[in-house]
């Protein structure tokens, strides 16, 4: 049975719970059926990692702003690299067979950008995994968790689906080559494109 914080944080995640939202401890605890008291430490939890901030006296779903944005994708792209670097030099054939079968599985979800968003995700983790370093594994789940607070998959864009399976594709080729320096390549291409896609769907909101 996952914990009061686990099922809060997994809330935010799937939408459930937006950036703005007020999270009511009362209501939580009878949404997932937990007591008041492991909520309350859920949110204080979460208030200490960013992903909750205090207004008045409530508590609502941070949101980032364009600055946080760009710091977090820089952070992302970096750490994000170094992970296919490592795994081009430790995954097993087994984890790239794995990494294979995700990318030719998403192609079943390219029209549908909340399930893409998802197997995005684990695509992600398995490569972070596949790095087999896990202090650097724990600080690519913390910035993942933060994307959490986007409002928006940047997969919701016209055509991105697709040419982000492609650019899965090219990292899990440099992977299965152990060649490190094109698997960082192109992981830096692949985070930088989604970078880019979240600007251009930020300017077409500024426009309306």
């Amino acid at each position: 049975m996952k914990d009061a914080y686990s099922l809060i944080l997994a809330a935010i995640e799937a939408g459930t719970y937006r950036p703005g939202d007020r999270l009511v401890e009362s209501e939580l605890a009878e949404r997932f059926g937990v007591s008041r008291t492991p909520v309350r430490e859920a949110l204080q939890r979460l208030e200490t990692q960013a992903m909750l901030v205090r207004d008045g006296r409530s508590l609502i779903v941070a949101s980032l702003d364009h600055n946080q944005l760009a710091e977090l994708y820089t952070v992302r792209a970096e750490l994000e690299a170094l992970a296919a670097r490592l795994a081009a030099r430790h995954a097993t054939p087994e984890e790239v067979r794995v990494l294979a079968q995700m990318v030719a599985d998403d192609q079943r979800a390219v029209r549908d950008p909340e399930a893409l968003a998802r197997a995005n995700k684990r695509f992600h983790h398995q490569i972070h995994l596949a790095s087999h370093n896990r202090y650097l594994v724990q600080q690519l789940d913390l910035v993942h968790r933060t994307m959490a607070l986007m409002a928006k998959t940047s997969l919701a864009a016209e055509g991105r689906g697709e040419t982000a399976l492609a650019e899965h594709k090219r990292i899990v080729d440099a992977i299965a080559a152990g060649d490190g320096a094109a698997a960082d390549k192109a992981l830096r291409q692949h985070i930088s494109m989604a970078w880019e896609t979240r600007l251009k769907l930020e300017a077409a909101v500024d426009r309306d």
